[in-house]
């Protein structure tokens, strides 16, 4: 990272006042098709007294150049736009090539100094900063030299001193404008992150709620389904359709709300839940009773961690037991499934993303006889965690 001191005044940028987004596409850059009829009225200045100048004049060779390069000059001067969107080497070639014959026009004792003025102001608007500074200088010096040699610098140095003026007022304006334009991009980009990060959200919120509840709807209407094969038990069946109508409107309403983004998880509801889908799938579930223990701040937080896990658990890990241990800053789900090692799918990276967000870190290990520890942990703040606080003990129970 450049160090503040060397990004003052727009030194170390690379850019010109206007670099199109596509370098290379067809057009002239600002100003458009009323920029020549503006170059001609800013010309005026200069062009009707030099012109009046050489008409007084015989014509040989030598007044004929000096036409071509006070013409030239001010023809490089309407066509400068048109370089806008080349590349930075063209331009640079442009911007020198005008200002030696806005330089020779000077020599030519067809004008007065201030005719430098249109050469170094199409370098501060053409070039990059630091270019524009030392080209811009070495003209100057130039046209001092250039002064002393006509004999013509104690009448003509306010004019430099003119031109001096207005080009440093000219070179702040366009650091101005660059500054603008990275602002403006920034922002753009600044947008375009907020609308990814919402979708991702959003995904990652849709992936935690759909995924709970229709592996427990799925559950659910499995037990059913065995219920009447096997007894054809109807007063129960009935009663799991009915929870699994109840879990889908449930679904439903979470997955507005989170769209709308007014749904908080709660813990303790995630708890209900949990045992009643570990229940479903005929899974021991030793789960607390209360979470008084957990820090309120972090219960949303670790209400995402068992939802997810509790989802693991049932769709891939075949347990026949899952333990859950809370503390104040932390939760951990284990179980005894088949699991051997660790696999990180969508849901395990949203949760981490999740306590990242709260500074906090998700461990998942392999247990030695198989199955899964999944431990979630949110440190305190430096000034909370040198307090003395009593050390918490996971609530337990059976479900």
């Amino acid at each position: 990272m450049a160090e503040p001191g060397k990004r003052r005044f727009g030194l170390d940028s690379k850019e010109s006042w206007w670099e199109d987004p596509l370098p290379g596409a067809p057009g002239q850059g600002p100003g458009g098709r009323r920029w020549p009829v503006l170059a001609v009225a800013f010309l005026l200045p200069f062009l009707v007294p030099v012109t009046r100048s050489l008409l007084a004049k015989p014509v040989t060779p030598g007044l004929v150049l000096t036409a071509v390069v006070v013409y030239a000059y001010s023809a490089c001067y309407a066509m400068f736009p048109y370089f806008f969107r080349r590349p930075r080497s063209v331009k640079l070639v442009f911007g020198i090539t005008m200002n030696v014959l806005g330089l020779a026009s000077l020599a030519s004792a067809t004008g007065s100094g201030f005719v430098l003025l249109y050469g170094t102001a199409v370098v501060v608007f053409l070039v990059p900063a630091a270019w524009s500074v030392i080209i811009d200088l070495s003209v100057l010096a130039i046209g001092v030299v250039i002064l002393l040699a006509r004999g013509s610098f104690m009448a003509d140095y306010g004019d430099l001193i003119t031109v001096g003026s207005i080009t440093l007022a000219m070179f702040f304006m366009a650091n101005l404008v660059r500054a603008i334009r990275r602002l403006e991009r920034a922002n753009e980009e600044i947008a375009t992150l907020a609308v990814t990060n919402e979708r991702q959200r959003v995904a990652r919120d849709l992936h935690d709620l759909l995924g709970h509840s229709l592996t427990t709807i799925t559950v659910k209407a499995g037990l059913a389904r065995r219920v009447l094969e096997s007894s054809g038990d109807i007063p129960r069946t009935v009663e799991e359709i009915r929870e699994i109508e109840a879990l889908t409107r449930s679904a439903l309403s979470d997955v507005r709300a989170t769209v709308s983004e007014y749904r908080e998880v709660s813990l303790s509801a995630e708890l209900v839940g949990a045992r009643a889908a570990l229940r479903a799938a005929e899974i021991d579930a030793d789960l607390p009773h209360a979470v008084d223990n957990v820090r309120p701040e972090f219960q949303t937080t670790f209400g995402y961690v068992l939802r997810e896990a509790v989802t693991n658990v049932l769709r891939h890990s075949g347990a026949q037991h899952v333990t859950v241990r809370l503390g104040d800053t932390w939760l951990e789900v284990e179980d005894d499934g088949r699991a051997t090692g660790v696999v990180a799918g969508n849901g395990l990276r949203g949760l981490s993303e999740r306590l990242a967000a709260a500074g906090g870190t998700l461990r998942t290990s392999a247990r030695p006889g198989g199955g899964l520890l999944v431990r979630a942990e949110i440190p305190l703040p430096e000034s909370r965690a040198a307090s003395p606080a009593v050390r918490a003990e996971p609530a337990g129970g059976l479900a």
